[in-house]
């Protein structure tokens, strides 16, 4: 919201029109003088008073504007920007379980998602931190919370396919683990799966609740395709399918303030990705803009001077 360091400088305003006012009383005082005097050149110079240039009172004006411009600069005037004054904590949590190695996203399922996870990182402000969290039975950080993008880019490129399964409450927990570890900032998790939680110490709602309790927000991406993926099949010969469990996820970001995003294809999670940045809101910083009006402040005060001294100047 905008508003005033400093309000207390505005006060000084109310001199502004009591200024108009005294000058007023004083142009008017100086012609009833004049008339008392029967020189022609005085009667000429209150006759002028009333037909001459407007000019004086314009420079009156001017200065007025500029004087009113520095009090109002020396009261810190503050407007909010749409930008976050200590940036986002942003944590990538990724499933690279057994089943992340389908190759229905090209080259693989873990390789897409590590491409389009990079996209993201890469259109992250400045002041952003990411980190990125990885699951299959259990969790564990493949990158520590940085502002250091290309070391992020870095770890992110080196995480390796595991045989795993599915520890989605461990992956969520640990990500807003990390998320905290860095306060005093907005903090953000985006999690990634394409299976069903069946490993892990920590259940998805005991996860959710954590991540509530800590109001974090919380977005997923479902990965999946069109048509059910057959991974292996097991020791009698019945196919295994990579089965998403997106009730879960929905639910997720659902309760945590977030959204929920479906993928069938490397090109829609590359889309998903590239959106998610403009999902991040960030919080608006007060910032000041008392040098906007002593800038302002300075050109009217040039320009007094130039309409008082330049070459059509008034002769007083």
């Amino acid at each position: 919201m905008a508003g005033f360091y400093h309000p207390e400088w505005l006060a000084l305003l109310l001199a502004l029109p009591a200024i108009y006012f005294w000058y007023l009383r004083e142009t008017r005082r100086k012609k009833q003088e004049a008339m008392v005097f029967s020189h022609i050149g005085f009667m000429k110079t209150a006759l002028a008073g009333r037909t001459g240039s407007s000019r004086p009172r314009i420079l009156l004006f001017i200065a007025l504007a500029a004087l009113g411009c520095i009090i109002i600069g020396l009261a810190d005037p503050h407007i909010p920007l749409e930008q976050a004054k200590e940036g986002v904590n942003v944590i990538l949590v990724m499933d690279d379980s057994g089943s992340m190695q389908a190759t229905d996203y090209k080259p693989t399922r873990l390789e897409a998602a590590k491409n389009s996870a990079g996209q993201l990182i890469r259109q992250l402000d400045d002041k952003d931190y990411v980190g990125v969290i990885t699951f299959e039975s259990g969790a564990t950080s493949a990158a520590y919370l940085s502002p250091d993008k290309d070391r992020v880019l870095g770890k992110l490129k080196s995480i390796e396919q595991k045989d795993g399964a599915t520890a989605i409450g461990d992956g969520l927990a640990l990500g807003i683990d990390m998320a905290e570890s860095i306060p005093n900032r907005k903090k953000v998790v985006i999690l990634l799966s394409d299976g069903v939680n069946n490993a892990g110490i920590i259940s998805p709602d005991q996860a959710t609740q954590f991540a509530k309790d800590k109001n974090i927000q919380v977005f997923t991406v479902g990965l999946g395709s069109d048509q059910r993926v057959i991974l292996g099949y097991d020791w009698f010969g019945n196919p295994q399918y990579a089965d998403l469990d997106e009730d879960a996820l929905k639910k997720i970001a659902s309760e945590t303030g977030g959204k929920y995003y479906k993928s069938v294809s490397d090109r829609t999670l590359s889309e998903i990705y590239t959106n998610l940045n403009k999902e991040i809101k960030r919080e608006k910083e007060e910032t000041s803009i008392k040098d906007w009006f002593f800038v302002i402040a300075m050109i009217l005060m040039i320009s007094e001077i130039v309409l008082r001294y330049g070459r059509r100047r008034i002769i007083q």
